[in-house]
């Protein structure tokens, strides 16, 4: 009997396709995966019908997979990231300093900003001061731990803090006017606690953004 030939060897015709033939390969190593000799007769046979393919494909014989011959095809195109545009023209300097926080960063410093705009519902101005330290030493914790510059952290910080006192100063009073009658003489001495609570928590709303969205 005259000795099989690779296609035999391995259960398979020779007009099978490559996937078939390496689809019979695999199973049948599998299954024979204890038999040592036999899964060396099985990669011998393998390995001589692809130097055969190699051989046709080289004479042109057979027509070689769009797969083998463009392997670059089966790659994913990555989708295209949204409003390029808009990150391509914006300044340098914005870039620099706009971040992209986690839900982590944002989530924090809020709700420390959050309890410190309570405390300030129900305390006077001498413990106010306490509570805008406490939230500036957040904003300066959160931006440089991200960026670890402490310099910029501070300068940040300082020009949150500002511009919200002084937005707060100024728009305190029509604001609390539509709730209180400032007019009046009895909540007059109270004025100046309500409006200082107010720009504090203003001020905790602008170093939440900063602390936040700012690197």
């Amino acid at each position: 009997m005259s000795e099989q030939n690779p296609y035999e060897k391995l259960g398979v015709s020779e007009e099978a396709s490559f996937d078939e033939i390496q689809d019979v390969r695999n199973r049948l190593l599998e299954q024979h995966s204890d038999d040592s000799k036999r899964v060396e007769m099985i990669e011998t046979a393998y390995d001589a019908i692809l130097m055969e393919r190699l051989r046709m494909r080289q004479e042109g014989k057979i027509k070689v997979p769009e797969r083998i011959r463009f392997p670059e095809r089966l790659i994913p195109v990555l989708p295209k990231e949204k409003n390029p545009i808009l990150r391509e023209k914006s300044p340098a300097w914005l870039q620099n300093f706009l971040d992209r926080p986690s839900r982590n960063d944002i989530l924090w410093p809020a709700a420390l900003y959050l309890g410190l705009s309570i405390l300030s519902l129900f305390n006077g101005d001498a413990v106010l001061q306490l509570i805008l330290v406490a939230g500036v030493a957040i904003s300066v914790y959160f931006l440089n731990r991200k960026g670890s510059k402490v310099g910029r952290a501070i300068l940040l910080t300082l020009a949150g803090l500002v511009f919200g006192l002084l937005l707060g100063a100024f728009i305190a009073l029509p604001i609390l006017s539509q709730f209180v009658d400032i007019s009046s003489s009895a909540v007059s001495p109270q004025l100046s606690t309500l409006r200082n609570q107010f720009s504090t928590i203003l001020t905790f709303v602008f170093l939440w953004l900063i602390s936040s969205f700012l690197k």
